[in-house]
């Protein structure tokens, strides 16, 4: 396959690993842990993994340690800029422990493990992959991994290929399959260790010991990018009025990141909206009183940036959806059998009348989208819905009746974006590239040191890799319990925006200012090559959650 200049040179590059990680280490233990929530529910549900403790790397004098092991990785779920280093740092960290080892991945993620379909990776296959973006070496996808049948029928193409422990690459859902598997086969004695790595671009899979998940610095630095040029473009015609919408169904952790970044007019934070109990028309009318400001100034142009999910944190909406999903997924035969036609009238009479009412208030686009568009776990499919053209939309008929009621004479001209694909398998930056090494080079080490149902986790990374702490964390320890399919089941809780969190009061302070003058920032394309102030820097929202 002919390769791109760029592609030549990075393949050059050698990811930095943190020190415990490059001689001899020894594993050090920390204090047990409990879960996030729930602590009784999720201690029955995993009672030979739960409350394992803290694990830290520390270098030791010696020679490293010499294990015998085949491994299997499975990507899982949507991409992430990294996921080539994790599996590259996996396969270095293994071979280092024994020339010998192997290395399987399984095709199209955890289907493969069920359907055994696999492949090994050899270092010709990983050498082509090394700083590359993309899960192209293997596939991903989106198979659950929650029944025995598939553990079973798992197992038996791990044994076949003497593997002992498998490497889960994945967000929250994959994780919390990681967690069950691994609880399972040390249940009956499989003799399989099971160990997680934290992917998304969402950024919403962090807590103390999992500072930022892969993907998520590279991802939002794609955006920030095109979010810039955008802004460039705005401020040159001076006609336009840009809404952005961003990666993030289930929190703002990317629009935030960005508008750090970019500094745009107006940025919404699904977790303020709820937290404030805002109605649509309340957000509506805040982008709209800030675009009749502007106009006084003879400024009709700017940029929105809003996040995907910001719908179901409106509460009355977020209400809405629960209903909605609790009850489809209890008469999801008889929904199956009526005409599509007919769908929105049959949730109509399914609903509670406060509900219905506002289902009934929404735009027919809108209540189609939710009525009939369902993700693989039966939930609405937030992404679909085009929210920043029904913000624009919304804000343009306020706005017209502002001006015949005399209040507003603006100019008022919209353009609708959705960054989404466009970041999800780009090159990873320098950061993301040394970080995913990091994550599966550990992960390596976890094994060897006989962990299961660990995460793979690498603190301390505002600072010089040199100063990363290695190690890994319980998964059991992120777990709640929470509503899936109308069932309560044990999942990994999702982080959100923190309200009283350093990036975002340091992005309050300056919004305001932001919204009335035209402060943009152009961070311009990832550099891979230069001085290490551009090349090398984490994102603004690690750098203020750590100062």
């Amino acid at each position: 396959m002919e390769k791109s200049a760029l592609q030549i040179a990075r393949a050059a590059y050698q990811p930095k690993l943190p020190k415990a990680l490059r001689g001899a280490l020894k594993a050090v233990e920390g204090e047990p842990t409990q879960s996030v929530a729930d602590q009784e529910e999720v201690e029955k549900l995993f009672p030979n993994t739960y409350g394992m403790p803290y694990l830290k790397f520390e270098p030791t004098d010696g020679e490293p340690t010499s294990v015998a092991i085949n491994v299997g990785v499975i990507l899982s779920g949507g991409q992430a800029p990294g996921g080539h280093n994790v599996i590259s740092g996996l396969f270095d960290g293994i071979k280092k422990l024994n020339p010998e080892n192997r290395l399987f991945g399984f095709i199209l993620g955890p289907g493969g493990l069920v359907d055994h379909n696999y492949m090994e990776l050899t270092a010709d296959i990983i050498d082509e992959y090394r700083n590359t973006g993309g899960f192209d070496i293997i596939g991903s996808g989106r198979t659950k991994l929650e029944k025995q049948e598939q553990f079973d029928k798992g197992l038996e193409i791990l044994k076949a290929l003497d593997i002992k422990a498998l490497v889960i690459i994945g967000g929250d859902d994959s994780n919390t399959n990681a967690c069950v598997l691994a609880e399972y086969y040390k249940a009956i004695g499989a003799g399989v260790q099971v160990i997680g790595c934290p992917k998304t671009i969402d950024g919403d899979l962090k807590n103390s010991e999992i500072e930022t998940s892969f993907g998520f610095d590279t991802a939002t630095k794609v955006y920030s990018e095109v979010i810039g040029n955008i802004m460039r473009d705005c401020n040159s015609a001076k006609k336009y009025w840009h809404f952005i919408k961003l990666m993030g169904r289930s929190a703002s952790h990317v629009t935030l990141e960005c508008a750090l970044q970019t500094r745009p007019n107006i940025t919404l934070i699904g977790e303020e909206v709820e937290a404030k109990n805002q109605s649509l028309d309340d957000v509506v009318t805040y982008i709209a009183d800030a675009v009749a400001d502007r106009a006084t100034r003879g400024m009709n142009y700017g940029v929105v940036l809003v996040p995907e999910g910001l719908i179901e944190f409106i509460p009355a909406i977020k209400k809405l959806i629960a209903e909605l999903n609790d009850m489809l997924a209890a008469n999801q035969a008889d929904f199956d059998m009526v005409a599509d036609d007919k769908k929105i009238d049959y949730v109509l009479k399914h609903l509670s009348d406060e509900n219905a009412a506002i289902f009934k208030s929404l735009p027919l686009s809108v209540s189609r989208q939710l009525a009939l568009e369902r993700d693989p776990h039966g939930n609405v499919q937030v992404s679909l819905i085009e929210t920043e053209q029904l913000l624009a939309e919304m804000v343009g008929k306020k706005l017209a009746q502002w001006k015949k009621d005399g209040i507003y004479s603006g100019k008022f001209s919209t353009q609708h974006h959705f960054f989404g694909y466009e970041g999800r398998c780009a090159a990873p930056s320098n950061f993301d590239a040394d970080y995913c090494y990091s994550l599966g080079f550990n992960a390596a080490m976890l094994i060897a040191a006989g962990k299961t149902g660990y995460m793979s986790s690498v603190k301390n990374t505002s600072k010089p890799v040199d100063e990363w702490i290695a190690g890994g964390i319980p998964i059991t320890m992120m777990m709640n319990m929470e509503k899936r399919n109308g069932q309560m089941k044990p999942v990994i809780r999702k982080a959100l925006v923190e309200l009283d969190g350093k990036p975002y009061k340091y992005f309050v302070a300056h919004r305001t200012k932001w919204a009335r003058e035209t402060e943009f920032v152009y961070p311009g394309p990832i550099q891979y090559f230069g001085p290490s102030e551009v090349c090398d820097q984490p994102t603004k929202t690690l750098i203020l959650e750590q100062a």
